[in-house]
């Protein structure tokens, strides 16, 4: 029979993620996570997974990744273990952080009032 996989909320977050490349953002420990967009019914959302990239595998091109819907930065709000806030001054609520097996997931819900 083969094995189950092995998930476990996480309650540690990164304490910063800044973009590094297209869909790339990168943490204090250099680790880096791949993101998609999403949009459940007028919420917006983005799912990251920490996804090991080289740094030499992406081109940074600062002027195209800032000008996109995406922030440049999100930082772990002092005081919460549940809250980001990002280089716009805006608020997203951690819905889950999990590990699954060897990936690591975290999705992230823009705040109504930010």
């Amino acid at each position: 029979m083969g094995k189950l996989p092995l998930k476990v909320h996480l309650t540690s977050h990164p304490i910063c993620l800044r973009i590094r490349g297209p869909s790339v953002y990168e943490d204090e420990n250099q680790r880096t996570w791949v993101h998609i967009v999403m949009d459940t019914g007028g919420v917006l959302q983005v799912r990251l997974w920490q996804y090991d990239i080289h740094s030499g595998s992406f081109v940074l091109n600062t002027r195209r990744l800032t000008s996109s819907t995406m922030p440049s930065r999100w930082t772990l709000h002092p005081g919460s273990s549940s809250l980001y806030l990002d280089s716009r001054g805006w608020f997203w609520r951690i819905v889950h952080h999990i590990k699954e097996d060897d990936m690591e997931e975290m999705i992230l819900e823009l705040m109504d009032d930010s």
